[in-house]
């Protein structure tokens, strides 16, 4: 079974929404689904919602091995904690859960693609080291098509392929962007838009952006 790697646009864009609406959608169908929070920055809140969305037995340690209490880049929090992330230690994590049964694992980036996490590491170097295809959440609002387009461009130059996009509406007001969107950037990444979810929607069909 393929694992994933969901990464944004930007910060505060539904990462942890779309991983949560799949996590629940694979589960309905009956795969033992699980999401992976490698780090998380200021609280566990999304961690604690992938586990909600699929097994609340489950370690909340397991799913989110580091947590940093300030709320900012990974890089930053690490240093006000006078400590340094190491990559190694979030594959074994990741590994771990595919260990214990899970499948398929959906590992969730902190913040944007380049988000620094460590002295010349950023996050995209700990999506190479899983080698996994890429899910990009996509805010719909103004900007979205020059984040998408320039994400795109970086997930394919480190050599990963960027599997779905998802277009996420987190507000209940729409505009000239966010209702064009969809059509440009489906023409200017090439690829399709797999998935759109509108404000307060929770039902997704993760055949149509995972393809399994």
């Amino acid at each position: 079974m393929q694992d994933f790697f969901v990464t944004g646009t930007d910060t505060e864009i539904g990462k942890t929404y779309v991983t949560c609406c799949l996590l629940r959608d694979l589960r309905r169908r009956g795969f033992p689904a699980m999401g992976y929070k490698p780090m998380a920055c200021g609280d566990r809140a999304d961690a604690r919602a992938m586990r909600d969305a699929t097994d609340p037995k489950v370690s909340l340690e397991l799913i989110n091995p580091l947590y940093l209490r300030a709320a900012t880049a990974p890089y930053v929090a690490a240093q006000l904690q006078n400590t340094e992330i190491s990559l190694e230690p979030l594959v074994q994590g990741y590994r771990a859960l595919s260990a214990e049964g899970y499948s398929p694992v959906l590992v969730e980036g902190a913040g944007g693609w380049e988000v620094p996490i460590a002295p010349g590491l950023s996050m995209s170097d700990f999506a190479v080291a899983l080698g996994l295809p890429v899910v990009l959440v996509v805010g719909n609002r103004l900007g979205a098509v020059n984040h998408t387009v320039l994400t795109v461009q970086a997930i394919r130059s480190r050599g990963l392929e960027c599997r779905a996009i998802v277009l996420n509406h987190a507000g209940e007001s729409w505009d000239t962007a966010s209702l064009t969107n969809k059509a440009l950037i489906e023409e200017f990444t090439g690829l399709p838009v797999c998935a759109e979810l509108i404000h307060g929607q929770e039902d997704l069909d993760s055949r149509a952006v995972l393809g399994i």
